[in-house]
């Protein structure tokens, strides 16, 4: 990397978001612009510094920065708190990232698992606000309803590694007491057509061995019939969590140079 920076993004009570810790990554020659990254970890574990390494090879494919917030995490603070750390973090990228040598430009957002879910949940949050939304997504193998009778979390129920018991913990945590199954900004795939058609273009990204398979095909499918144009990969033979694993799994490498290509594209930079 070029630079690695901490910054902060203050407490918005308006919005509902407390202050929020940004790692900022700056590859050699970086674009204008920048990705923020949030990571995954079932709403309740992991950090920007678990996913630093999937983060600094995402930074390099894509030419761009890459930020990930710090928000919160369940079960201490349930929905819809870390969403609301990452629409701060979002609406608040360029003015708090500029001591870190960031420059103003195309935007994209982008997460892993249940960052996946938050990062597409924070940009329908903004669509309803009528803010101003990112420039495109890349979502990898995203967790987009509480609904566990999918054909994927029947097929790989027991794993490997993620398993269908591990989910439902991992809601309920981010639940708490809310009956979140029934608002889509805590399960997207609840959004109406309007709110995904307008949605900026997507690269979706899933693991083939994952229960969370059948969320991203779902997701695809009712953009598909929106008429909407949006990338999808399946990557086979792999389960869920695999960009983690860049140093001994080609295929993480070879996923996550796609999705840089895709943030070349989606910034209009091929």
């Amino acid at each position: 990397m070029q630079g690695v920076y901490e910054v902060w993004v203050e407490e918005d009570a308006e919005l509902g978001a407390t202050r929020c810790r940004l790692k900022v990554l700056v590859p050699p020659d970086a674009a204008e612009g920048a990705i923020l990254f949030v990571h995954g970890g079932g709403f309740a574990f992991c950090s920007p510094e678990t996913h630093e390494r999937c983060a600094r090879v995402l930074a390099i494919e894509s030419g761009m920065p890459v930020v990930l917030p710090d928000y919160r995490l369940a079960p201490e603070d349930s929905f819809p708190a870390g969403l609301k750390d990452v629409v701060s973090a979002l609406r608040s990228m360029f003015d708090v990232t500029a001591s870190a040598g960031i420059s103003r430009g195309p935007l994209l957002i982008s997460g892993d698992s249940a960052g996946a879910n938050l990062a597409l949940a924070a940009m329908l949050h903004e669509l309803a606000a009528d803010r101003a939304l990112p420039d495109g997504a890349l979502l990898f193998y995203g967790n987009y309803a509480r609904s566990f009778e999918t054909p994927s979390y029947i097929r790989f129920s027991e794993g490997p590694g993620l398993t269908r018991a591990k989910m439902q913990r991992y809601w309920s945590f981010y639940a708490g007491e809310q009956a979140i199954e029934v608002h889509p900004l805590a399960c997207p795939l609840l959004a109406c057509d309007d709110a995904l058609a307008a949605l900026p273009p997507l690269h979706l990204m899933a693991a083939a061995v994952d229960p969370l398979l059948s969320d991203t095909l779902m997701l695809s499918e009712r953009l598909k019939a929106l008429g909407r144009d949006d990338e999808l990969s399946i990557v086979p033979g792999v389960m869920h969590g695999f960009l983690q694993n860049t140093y001994e799994l080609s295929a993480a490498r070879e996923a996550l140079a796609a999705a840089g290509r895709a943030a070349r594209r989606l910034t209009g930079r091929i």
